[in-house]
């Protein structure tokens, strides 16, 4: 059932924390209208819906469901990521992938699915556990909380344990946190030993970065990400990739991954 479009805006509004008349200094549309919309007794334009949409920072796919629900046609495409008209982005993506050899890097969609890899992402985990034994599609938030993942080999657990969840939060797509993604907070928080006041968006401490630990033997490797997001997305697709490369951060760290990469071999 299409939801009703003035549900929808007022939906929108509460959850930026905007009155009408905000919204009305940040679009140059009229109170009145807004409230007539609002209330069903006016139907807008597309040009003014989609100026309330980027006033409020929806994300594309929500824009859409905003069109229907006026009776207009969808401005945003929601073809699959490895459609034909992503095959540009796909492209500049494997080139990322290809370049950030032979530290791991992976694509993931909204929810942390992985979509694409280069070489050294499995061949990395793989020094840890067996890959082939998890089932696809891959998900890298129960890749690193479940006991049977690498959770074990995490040397500061609980620590990367609370920043990811600090990240689902601030990663959101529109910065909200749908009901995909209230299903997968769930599914993170039924895992042994994980407390509930993680769930809790707050910022962690004051370090530029969370390290990710492995261990490995007796050594611990230290890693940071870097995650990158398509600049001005013009497809629902395009909008909800996201592309996590991971860093050395350190020396020590950046000579004993090339060792243990040279001895994993191809993939």
């Amino acid at each position: 059932m299409m939801p009703n479009l003035g549900v929808l805006l007022r939906h929108w509004r509460d959850l930026r924390g905007r009155s009408q008349l905000d919204l009305s200094l940040d679009t140059g549309i009229s109170q009145k209208q807004i409230s007539f919309v609002e209330s069903g007794r006016s139907v807008p334009s597309r040009q003014t819906l989609m100026a309330i949409a980027q006033a409020l920072d929806m994300p594309l796919r929500d824009r859409n469901t905003l069109l229907l629900a006026a009776g207009y046609a969808p401005m945003f495409s929601e073809s699959a990521w490895d459609s034909a008209e992503m095959t540009s982005v796909t492209n500049a993506l494997r080139r990322m992938l290809r370049q950030h050899e032979p530290f791991p890097a992976l694509v993931m969609d909204r929810y942390w699915n992985v979509l694409m890899t280069n070489e050294s992402a499995p061949r990395f985990f793989g020094c840890f556990i067996d890959m082939g034994a998890r089932q696809g599609p891959r998900n890298m938030l129960h890749l690193m909380f479940d006991p049977q993942g690498m959770r074990p080999f995490v040397a500061n657990w609980q620590d990367v344990a609370r920043s990811l969840f600090e990240r689902v939060y601030r990663e959101s797509l529109g910065r909200v946190v749908d009901e995909k993604t209230k299903a997968l907070l769930a599914e993170l928080l039924a895992y042994p030993d994980v407390n509930s006041d993680w769930k809790n968006p707050v910022a962690i401490g004051f370090m530029p970065f969370i390290p990710l630990g492995f261990i490995r033997g007796d050594r611990v490797l230290n890693y940071f990400s870097m995650v990158t997001t398509v600049g001005t997305p013009q497809t629902v697709a395009a909008q909800e990739l996201r592309i996590e490369c991971m860093f050395p951060a350190d020396e020590a760290t950046e000579i004993h991954h090339a060792e243990m990469m040279a001895a994993a071999g191809n993939p």
